[in-house]
């Protein structure tokens, strides 16, 4: 992992920082003696753009001295010299500061030195002592008897060289390589360009911290306020690799919304082939739906309501065992269940002659007399490469398509805008019953009980996550060591019930000086009054699963107990005002992005978006977009079976046209 260099005294303040939110005590080691700064370091060096590194550095050269200090209120000492206490309620009065950039620093340090103080094993590579408290088990290692990986890459190409093909495709996800299936099987010489690396079975060893440093991505991991986390995949396969084998078919209302854009085959028999051929490759089932305790907890909560509950679709065979593997899902399939597109469409595409050039980043698509011919990329080693080709299609998401638009001149008024998020929450239920919330089926059910809260298709969606440290910590508050680890100590009795909006309103991807993407986006009125109606329904599940104690992912600490006095009403409308009072702004409210689309929107005029109805851009000639940048609008479910269908109507479209 590469290190980002810094003064002593900017070191000296970023350790202090890092051991206020994670002092030893009680037996467990301290964020310096753990590692966690050399950790962050390597994080922040793997995003692309020099300004984070410059805004880190600044932030660190002026926290630890006696002027910002006593701007917090705390006097003229040092930050390093303060007591725990006292460093302590510095840091809240930058989270709960006014000044929106104070949180957003507040923020960003806080899930990144937490995150690591609970993903880093010991200096010496033995369990984190940490892990123990919780009851938590150490990472297994990668699988015994893994097969050895099926695809072979290209070689990393020397420096200055050109290679040439019919069809150029940027990025290797859900779209990408359905189309690199679609187009090679069609006879079309194909290359995939992948910035990741290529990770199967046999690199999975079912923990945090190589999966948040090998198989998501570096950059932008939040929008440009830490207002929602991004999180996406950045591997050979993409998003599909590391998501969790939920697999819906795309709603017949949205479809028929999408029609209406200006696209009439998302409503007509091409898309639903599309869809069916989807299915089939990926082997989508509900066979292997075994409900772990957060789903058993979600299905008694919503049948005590009367409420709707189903079974999950998913994308895996009989090798997922729904048990202590499954829970780790999103850190890589150890058992080669998920039917991923590396376990499908790649190998599909490889087997066809597609050739896949992994570590190599697309810079900008070359275009010729108005037309796309190919992509101008650099390889992790820093080489230069060209590829010339009929054709150029955008495949690398809905952060990195238009960014790559945008760095190839298409001046497009709707490229980077409309994009839709599909921003989650969750709403905490502590239970008197151990229910070790880090194991079982990844997500076996869901409730779509509010799914159109005002006649207009929009609303939320319920589903539970497997609770590892990584997916916990950044929806927990932070108000104090002493509080962080009450609970994390309650972990293994807790239960999250993620609320999942359906966006209608959006917001935009740009592009820096530096042309790497900047994610602006705030949840409109329209759409707050929908989360919060998630937020009190979630509630009112856990209230009804039997949950002792109930809280929500805001900054501060705002929950309650439904057998309070007052009733589960009474005590349930004051926390609604609570969570109102502490704010859904960002830094306010936790949230985070797990399906990141719209952004270079399929329509049927440059008036109203990026591409037209085959997913070729107004500007560009023979450029195609497939990927859920295409997204006319949000789905408002889980989203790779609507990608590849997308790309798979797409691709085959473009091969009849090639040829």
């Amino acid at each position: 992992m590469q290190q980002l260099t810094l003064s002593a005294r900017q070191r000296r303040a970023l350790d202090t920082i890092c051991d206020t939110f994670c002092p030893a005590g009680d037996g467990l080691p301290s964020a310096t003696e753990l590692g966690v700064p050399e950790a962050l370091l390597g994080l922040v060096a793997r995003d692309p753009r020099p300004a984070a590194r410059r805004e880190l550095r600044q932030l660190l050269s002026a926290w630890d001295s006696a002027a910002l200090t006593y701007a917090t209120g705390h006097g003229w000492s040092r930050f390093s010299a303060l007591t725990q206490e006292r460093r302590e309620q510095a840091l809240l009065s930058w989270c709960d500061s006014r000044l929106p950039r104070r949180r957003a620093a507040f923020q960003a340090l806080r899930k990144g030195a937490l995150l690591m103080y609970w993903a880093l094993p010991a200096r010496d590579g033995s369990p984190n002592p940490a892990w123990a408290t919780l009851g938590l088990p150490a990472p297994p290692g990668p699988p015994p008897g893994a097969p050895p990986k099926a695809l072979r890459p290209l070689a990393e190409p020397a420096d200055g060289a050109t290679l040439a093909c019919d069809v150029a495709i940027v990025g290797s996800g859900a779209g990408g390589g359905v189309a690199a299936a679609v187009l090679a099987g069609a006879g079309l010489d194909v290359i995939v360009l992948e910035a990741g690396g290529y990770h199967d079975d046999e690199d999975f060893d079912g923990g945090e911290l190589r999966a948040l440093t090998e198989l998501y991505a570096g950059a932008p991991t939040a929008t440009h306020d830490q207002g929602v986390a991004l999180i996406a995949g950045a591997c050979l396969g993409g998003g599909t690799v590391v998501n969790y084998s939920t697999s819906f078919r795309t709603p017949e209302e949205v479809r028929a919304e999408w029609a209406a854009h200006g696209v009439p085959a998302f409503a007509g028999d091409d898309y639903a082939a599309s869809l069916d051929a989807v299915v089939a490759r990926l082997g989508v089932n509900q066979e292997h739906n075994e409900p772990s305790t957060r789903d058993q907890k979600l299905r008694a909560g919503a049948l005590a309501l009367g409420w709707h509950v189903d079974a999950m679709p998913r994308n895996v065979d009989g090798r997922c065992d729904m048990g202590e593997q499954c829970g780790r899902c999103g850190l890589g399939c150890r058992n080669g269940a998920k039917q991923s597109v590396v376990k499908t469409w790649l190998r599909d595409a490889a087997d066809a002659g597609a050739r896949l050039l992994v570590g190599t980043r697309a810079l900008r698509v070359r275009i010729e007399q108005g037309s796309a011919r190919g992509v101008e990329a650099v390889t992790a080693g820093g080489r230069r490469v060209t590829i010339r080709a009929r054709a150029v299609v955008a495949a690398c998401g809905a952060l990195q398509t238009p960014a790559l638009l945008l760095r190839s001149g298409l001046q497009n008024q709707h490229v980077g805008k409309h994009l839709k998020l599909h921003p989650a929450t969750a709403v905490w239920g502590v239970y008197d019953e151990e229910l070790r919330p880090w194991e079982g089926t990844m997500q076996a059910l869901y409730s779509d009980q509010h799914r159109d809260l005002d006649g207009s298709g929009y609303g939320v969606k319920y589903e539970t996550a497997a609770a590892l440290p990584h997916l916990a910590v950044p929806f927990f508050p932070w108000r104090s060591r002493r509080q962080h680890h009450e609970l994390m100590q309650a972990l293994s009795s807790s239960v999250a019930f993620g609320v999942l909006l359906r966006d209608r309103d959006g917001g935009e991807v740009r592009v820096g000086r530096d042309g790497e993407p900047v994610v602006r986006y705030a949840l409109s009125r329209y759409d707050l009054g929908h989360m919060r109606a998630g937020v009190e329904g979630a509630a009112r599940m856990h209230e009804a699963a039997g949950a002792r104690r109930i809280f929500s992912s805001q900054s501060r600490m705002v929950g309650y107990e439904p057998g309070s006095d007052g009733g589960a009403d009474v005590a349930r409308d004051g926390f609604l005002r609570a969570v109102d009072a502490c704010g859904w702004g960002a830094g306010r409210t936790h949230y985070a992005s797990f399906h990141i689309m719209g952004s270079a929107r399929m329509g049927g005029a440059a008036s109203t978006s990026a591409v037209g109805p085959d997913g070729e851009t107004w500007d560009v000639r023979d450029l195609y977009v497939f990927d859920g940048s295409a997204f006319p609008s949000a789905p408002g479910v889980n989203p790779q079976v609507s990608i590849q269908a997308v790309a798979h109507m797409g691709a085959r479209a473009l091969a009849a046209r090639l040829g």
